[in-house]
């Protein structure tokens, strides 16, 4: 099970409280299916590591601002195949058979079976690099 949530996760919603009970939605159903993962804070996104990255929050503006949920939480994810989802806001491949996928949540209800498979699907890929 995951550590505690740290003052630097805290700190990281100190402008943006309203979001924080999405992130601990996140974070909990991620820590359930990811074991032994790790978490670090940076200036702009929270990362979640089992030996490499597998996904972050953000608060990256993926839609329009008229489009996007208040609050709302980015996910970002990496898979080796472009994931097909209307739920997907953006997907980028910067390397090959590297895709970015970018899914903005502004509910808890959206951090559901489906978006949680992706994590976990993620997770494996990393683990394989």
């Amino acid at each position: 099970m995951i550590q505690s949530v740290s003052a630097d996760e805290l700190l990281f919603f100190d402008s943006k409280q309203e979001a924080l009970p999405l992130y601990m939605a996140f974070r909990g159903a991620v820590s359930e299916r990811v074991p032994d993962i790790r978490i670090e804070v940076k200036k702009t996104q929270i990362s979640f590591f089992t030996r490499y990255m597998f996904a972050a929050v953000s608060f990256t503006p993926v839609r329009k601002a008229k489009d996007r949920p208040d609050p709302f939480l980015t996910i970002t994810f990496g898979l080796p195949y472009r994931k097909e989802s209307a739920r997907i806001d953006i997907a980028t491949e910067p390397y090959p058979n590297r895709w970015t996928h970018h899914v903005m949540i502004g509910t808890e209800e959206e951090i559901d079976e489906e978006l949680i498979s992706w994590i976990q699907e993620a997770a494996g890929f990393a683990d394989r690099k």
